[in-house]
């Protein structure tokens, strides 16, 4: 392993030097950057604490070999040692491995003199050097200046170092023309000129280090309580605003939960190499780092955080490392506890902690000083912050965070450890903290718990379930408090109970008002212990976490796959942990069990073995196993009901060793030799995942996700009264809230008060030519009024595109409107360009066009169809227009008659002169967005250009809201009128619902959550379409002018069955079924496929819904589908819809 890196070195001076804390140095610093020549050249003024001058005594420093520094103060004499000292250091270089290019000199002042000047000059230039061998890693510099950039840190020693102690500053840096020089504190002076940018940069606040970074860089502000800042290496005002404004959006969320931000500004500084540091009032992350399109809600809140937490309060490090721990639980952890997925989160902390902490490598937390190797992290970060959670949920949130703020106000600016934090827990709590914090930080490992025997007795007014639980780790016992979560018959909700846990083996006997079908010890991972491997899901992590591993090259592959195979092992051998050994399948008889095993390549002669150590999840080749050359164009694989192609793609399983489930069995297959350097470069990133797929070259992760947990120990199922044990899914476990939520961006209130109007009695349903559908038009244009969007309509400031339409029962002529809202795009050379943001308002009054049997005359509310996606489309445009003008025109279009054949889409389309569609970039509709819960959000349309289903993958990473992308349209609402027009366009949908196109579509049954999610992910489409220079590459086929497809009959039946929409698999895979339906009474369960109606083959929905159409009322079908892999059929009459 190469050494831990120079900003560590730094880190252990801090380490030794504990006796200065109160004695701070102040510098007030002059400095000249000659990029070019790599120097700098520095004038420093110099007050020392009187603690540190005692008269005539020589006071050591450390500087930068050969800055040669001297002092024009009179009486002032400076020497140079011999060579650093290792009492100066306070640590042997040597055996660091490390060699830092350092000078030690002794300044004597004379008596009663506490200030005196440096001034020395001369090469900053240390090219980074590869980073450790740790997939987190980047390069590494002590420090350097050159044309590209600078960055000088303590580990620089660029500044006089006197004894580690902490330091306050000014720092006045001139720099060449067009760069930008940044440090912490607060910017009081900056002028740029021809000759150069002149900047200074206050810290009053006690600084353990001094940097300076910068380069030709662009700067982008908004103004606020703290200033944020954004410092770019190429013009983008795009991703600058992302950045600030999540950058106020997290300062104010912790400023609520912790207390007061503690600097003037937040700064995000692009690097000239890639780098995830935080600093003082500032982050230094790289190019791609910062276009990573997850970092905006995961590694950038963290570096903010650390403002509070290691930059605020200092780490005591003699006592361990507390901060990455309580900054990850507050920020990476909260994330996904915002998001629903707390649970998920801790799972994944304690899975890194079982497949990378082997026996040898654990230790406690007082010995945690910084993350580098996955072990290191597991513990310093994931004990830690499971540590935390357990404070949390012993103590409650009240608790904890009057806690945390009381430990920020006693020792902010200060150095504190983790008995500092148990001091303040226990006085604000109340409680005895003392014997807690031992347990979990200064003892090492993890309890392991095991299920024993159990039983369950029927008594007079209940039940008793007698429970054995069992710690099995070595040492001790620990003191748990473990929660368990009973599933009773008849309730919908847990029933949950936490016991107290203090022997290695304990007996627990729990009173239930009914009789327990199943319960569940610690089912959200609330306590930090070593999992058993069947709890969790195998993942990459479980092969790069091994000791010892072995790759098998395919020797049949072709020659430019298997040497590409060979590089990619040879790669890992040498930058990961795993001690991997290299074979060809012809050189291996077995595969062995003692250690993780990677099969490479569709041609391996264990492929087969691979695929039957799969078969519990259920993978489908359609075609024939893949052998290279044309057998590679007709084959897929379809996982997790995910259809992917074998060609141009690269595919990437783990899953347990056959003949040990303590090893791991992985396989990487492609017909891309060029994606395999990529691969090697990206999968050691992928630790939690257990499948994924790759396009192209890049390659683009295009499918991720975890198997499924099966027969997990801590899941058991008690004998029902007929003596059986019935596996069945476990109740509905309570709701948590988030310990603090972000301010929020849209208002679902808002969305709602939308909603409510128009789907409300007075508007009848906004039925087709109805003066109620008038109404709603009305509100709409009054909306976009008083956001100040510019009137779109036929005249001058009119928002109504008006035309004659007939239609209705009974039939007659009316006057259609859609409503329309322009927000002017900035950019001249884009003039007429446009983004087309749409939704139809209009639904079915009392049932015309489309009522159901029995429905007829009944007021159709359509909140969900579609006042979900008026509301979203109308708080989006309040959102967008209080914000920087974006560089392309958006356009805010609510349709009119979309249940009568998409009229109102069709008329824009066909008369939006200033807009013209072959100038729109891409259209993005909302229909049916009220009812998401916990579905995926569909969206479909995305085969229609080539960057849809990534664009969406980044926005799902974004926004945390899980997506799923059809690339084939349903053909059924307005964004077809422009595919049909060759526009590019998705439609966003939450999901199919028993109340649709039902008088049961109601406000009340709206998920408000639901709409601030797919608000959100609307936002970023939107953002990315209105700044891509380049238009969508477009998949639509071409049409001649004028055409379009002729409109298909509507249906008269109903079956009864609900597909999944997202499914992208040959057939109509079934979500649910109607109760009371023909499908119903046909016998078709959901999950079932219908693969054939009658002699008609059903390869898709489109093909479903047409057959439908030719269908009457009483007509029976004989319906072909596949249920659990077998063909059976199932005979239906359909009814009247």
């Amino acid at each position: 392993m190469k050494h831990r890196g120079y900003r560590i070195f730094a880190l252990l001076v801090l380490i030794l030097f504990p006796a200065s804390l109160h004695a701070q140095v102040h510098h007030e610093i002059k400095i000249t950057l000659h990029p070019e020549a790599h120097r700098i050249e520095v004038e420093d003024r110099i007050t020392l604490p009187e603690a540190r001058t005692p008269s005539g005594a020589e006071i050591p420093f450390l500087l930068h070999e050969g800055l040669a520094p001297g002092s024009p103060t009179p009486g002032v004499e400076i020497v140079r040692a011999e060579k650093p000292s290792e009492e100066m250091l306070g640590v042997d270089l040597e055996a660091l491995g490390m060699k830092l290019p350092l000078d030690e000199y002794r300044v004597t002042l004379p008596a009663g003199k506490r200030e005196f000047v440096l001034k020395y000059q001369g090469a900053i230039d240390h090219p980074e050097e590869e980073g450790e061998e740790y997939a987190r890693s980047f390069g590494e510099t002590p420090g350097a200046l050159s044309p590209e950039g600078v960055y000088l840190a303590a580990s620089t020693f660029w500044y006089p170092w006197f004894d580690g102690g902490r330091v306050t500053f000014a720092v006045e840096a001139q720099s060449p023309q067009g760069w930008e020089a940044i440090s912490q504190g607060e910017r009081t002076e900056h002028e740029r000129s021809e000759s150069g940018t002149t900047v200074r940069w206050e810290s009053p606040e006690p600084q353990e280090e001094i940097f300076l970074v910068g380069g030709p860089l662009t700067e982008y502000r908004k103004a606020g309580p703290v200033e944020a800042m954004a410092f770019l290496r190429k013009p983008d005002p795009e991703l600058a605003e992302k950045y600030l404004g999540v950058t106020g959006q997290y300062i104010e969320m912790y400023q609520k939960l912790i207390g007061p931000y503690p600097y003037k500004k937040f700064a995000l500084v692009e690097n000239y190499w890639e780098t995830g540091y935080g600093m003082p009032s500032f982050t230094l992350l790289g190019s791609q780092v910062i276009r990573l399109p997850f970092i905006l809600h995961s590694s950038y809140p963290h570096e903010v955080l650390h403002n509070w937490w290691g930059n605020g309060v200092y780490v005591e490090f003699t006592g361990g490392n507390w901060s990455e721990g309580l900054t990850a639980y507050l920020a990476d952890h909260l994330i996904s506890e915002q998001r629903g997925k707390g649970a998920e989160a801790r799972r994944a902390s304690l899975q890194k902690y079982a497949d990378y902490v082997a026996e040898g490598k654990d230790f406690p937390l007082t010995a945690f000083r910084g993350r580098h190797s996955p072990a290191s992290e597991a513990v310093g970060y994931g004990k830690t912050l499971m540590f935390f959670h357990m404070l949390r949920r012993q103590l409650g949130d009240d608790l904890f965070v009057r806690s945390l703020q009381q430990f920020y106000r006693d020792h902010r600016f200060k150095r504190a450890g983790f008995a500092d934090l148990q001091r303040a827990f226990s006085a604000v709590s109340g409680k005895d903290l003392q014997a807690k914090f031992d347990q979990w930080v200064t003892r090492s490992g993890a309890p392991a718990l095991r299920v024993g025997e159990t039983t369950a007795t029927e008594e007079e007014n209940g039940f008793l379930l007698t429970v054995a639980l069992e710690q099995i780790q070595t040492g001790p016992a620990y003191r748990l408090r473990v929660p368990i979560a009973v599933t009773l018959e008849g309730q919908e909700r847990v029933h949950s109970i936490t016991v107290d846990m203090d022997a290695k083996r304990q007996t627990f006997s729990l009173s239930l008002p009914a009789r327990p079908l199943r319960f569940d010890i610690d089912p959200e991972f609330d306590l930090f212990r070593r999992l058993d491997r069947n709890e969790i899901p195998p993942a990459l992590s479980f092969a790069f976490g091994a000791e010892k591993g072995l790759m098998i090259l395919p020797s049949s592959e072709s020659k430019a796959l298997l040497e590409e195979y060979r590089r990619l092992a040879e790669a890992w051998s040498k930058t990961q942990s795993t001690e991997i050994e290299i074979k060809l399948d012809s050189e291996v008889e077995t595969l062995p069990a003692d250690r993780a095993v990677w099969i490479l390549g569709w041609n391996n002669r264990f492929k087969m073995t691979m695929i039957g150590a799969l078969a519990d999840y259920h993978l489908e080749f359609s075609g024939v196993l893949p052998k290279g050359g044309a057998d590679v164009e007709r084959s897929s694989l379809k996982v997790n009901n995910v259809t992917i192609p074998i060609r141009n793609h690269s595919l990437v399983f783990t899953t347990r060793h056959p003949a040990n489930p303590a090893r791991s069995l992985s396989w990487i297959a492609t017909d891309r030799p060029d994606a395999l350097p990529g691969l090697a470069r990206k999968l050691p990133h992928y630790g939690p995942y257990s499948y994924l797929a790759f396009e192209g070259e890049e390659p683009t992760n295009v499918v991720k996700g975890q198997w499924p947990v099966i027969h997990s120990p801590m899941t058991l199922y008690p004998l029902n009264n007929r003596g059986e044990r019935v596996e069945i899914d476990r109740a509905t476990l309570p709701p948590r809230q988030a310990l603090a939520t972000l301010p929020a961006v849209f208002s679902d209130a808002r969305m709602m008060e939308d909603i409510r109007f128009l789907s409300a009695e007075t508007l009848r349903g906004r039925g087709f030519g109805s003066p109620e559908l008038d109404q709603a038009a009305e509100y709409i244009a009054g909306q976009f009024r008083k956001a100040a969007l510019s009137p779109g309509g036929d005249s001058e400031g009119n928002y109504f595109q008006s035309w004659k339409e007939r239609g209705g029962d009974p039939e007659q002529e009316t006057t259609l409107k859609n409503v329309i809202g322009i927000l002017p795009g900035s950019r001249p050379e884009w003039a007429g360009q446009s983004v087309v943001v749409g939704a139809h308002y209009d639904h079915l009054g009392e049932g015309w066009p489309d009522v159901h049997q029995g429905d007829k005359g009944k007021v159709h509310p359509g909140a969900d169809d579609n006042a979900s996606g008026v509301a979203i489309l109308l708080e989006l445009a309040r959102v967008l227009a209080k914000e920087k003008p974006p560089e392309r025109t958006v356009i805010f279009v609510a349709f009119s008659g979309e249940e009568a054949g998409r009229r109102g889409s069709k008329r824009f389309v066909a008369h939006s002169k200033n807009f013209p569609p072959e100038k729109m970039m891409g259209m993005v509709n909302l229909d049916t967005v009220g009812r998401l819960g916990q579905n995926k959000l569909l969206v479909f349309g995305t085969g229609s250009a080539e960057e849809w289903i990534h664009l969406f993958n980044g926005v799902g990473f974004v926004t945390g809201v899980p997506i799923q992308s059809a690339q084939k349209d349903l053909g059924t609402s307005d964004q077809v009128s422009f595919a049909d027009a060759g526009v590019p366009a998705v439609q966003l949908n939450s999901g199919p619902n028993l109340d649709y196109h039902r008088p049961s579509d109601t406000a009340d049954k709206i998920d408000q959550a639901g709409l601030i999610k797919i608000a959100s992910v609307l936002k970023e489409a939107v953002a990315y379409l209105a700044a891509r220079p380049e238009p969508l590459t477009s998949l639509l086929p071409q049409r001649r002018a004028g055409e379009a497809p002729a409109p298909a009959p509507g249906r008269r039946v109903s079956l009864g069955t609900i597909p999944d929409f997202g499914d992208q698999g040959k057939g109509i895979l079934l979500e649910g079924i109607v109760p009371g339906s023909p499908a119903d009474q046909a016998g078709l369960q959901k999950g079932d496929r219908i693969v054939r109606i009658g002699a008609v083959p059903v390869t898709n929905l489109r093909d479903f819904s047409e057959f439908l159409k030719t269908l009457h009322p009483g007509d029976r079908i004989s319906i072909f589908f596949l249920r659990d892999g077998k063909e059976e059929i199932a005979e239906a009459t359909v009814k009247e819809r």
